[in-house]
Order: C-alpha cells, then structure tokens, then sequence
C-alpha cells in the first residue's frame, strides 16, 4: 500500500510570500466579500468576510530548494489564495478539493513531468495508481479550468 502526504503551503513559506511573493510583489490582501476561494494554506474554501491575497507561488522551485531538485523548464509559477491574518491550518487529513475534476500531474525526484491523468472520481485509486510508479516523487493536483495549483502530495 503506497503512503503519501498531503501538503499545503507551509506556514514559512506562507509568511514569506505576504513579504514577497515568487514574483517579486509583496502580498495586497483584500476582505472576500462573498467566500469560496481555494486557499493553499489550509486547503479549504474562504469564507465570507476572511482576509485574503491572491499571490504568485512557484511550486516546484520551493521544493527544488528543500530536495535538491533542478526542475528546470518544468520550473513555473502561478496565483493561489492564501490567509493574510494567519492560517489556522489544516482542518483534517481528507482530500481537499476533490469534487469537480482535477488533472494530477507527476514528478520525478528531479522535477520533471512524468505525465498527467485527469481524475472525476476514484480520487485516492488515482494517487496510488500515480505512487505505484518508484520514479515518481510528487504529484501536483490542480484545477482543470486554468491549470491553477492546488496541492502537492509527497510518497511517504
């Protein structure tokens, strides 16, 4: 049985990119008036009323930086919805988001695509179907409208 860890923004990371986002910007928060953001930081929905930003975040290049990856190409970046006024983390270890399809794009240890697979249901088959294959480290789950970021989950 293949194990994998569901990661949201880390709470450094977090604090790093309200300073300076991965292009450069530093965070503008804004109260959302009406909710249903996708938030990376905790992964569930605003709420209404919740202080948030919208900020450019480049995935693969923060986890090349803790692995020692070198992505190279595959190196990009995008916006996500993060908590401006801290995050309360995490409300519990189900998968986030898994209600509409999403495109489940694999890693190698190096960072490179080693392929995509759009899921609509059989969410957790899907992951272990991705982790049955050693060479990939990482699988990036995204939306399938724009392409967006959602999580990342890591084997082990």
């Amino acid at each position: 049985m293949t194990t994998y860890t569901v990661c949201p923004i880390p709470a450094g990371t977090l604090a790093a990119l309200l300073t300076e986002d991965d292009g450069g910007v530093p965070a503008a928060g804004y109260l959302d008036p009406e909710g249903g953001a996708p938030l990376r930081c905790c992964l569930r929905r605003s709420a209404p009323g919740e202080r948030i930003a919208l900020v450019s975040y480049a995935p693969l290049r923060r986890w090349a930086a803790e692995t020692g990856a070198r992505p190279g190409a595959y190196d990009e970046r995008g916006p996500v919805f993060v908590h401006t006024d801290g995050c309360p983390g995490r409300p519990g270890p189900e998968l986030p988001f898994t209600n509409t399809h999403r495109v489940l794009r694999r890693y190698s240890a190096q960072g490179h695509i080693l392929g995509g697979e759009l899921v609509s249901e059989a969410f957790p088959a899907a992951l272990a179907w991705a982790f049955s294959d050693p060479e990939v480290a990482s699988v990036h789950v995204r939306a399938v409208e724009y392409g967006c970021f959602l999580y990342e989950v890591r084997r082990g």
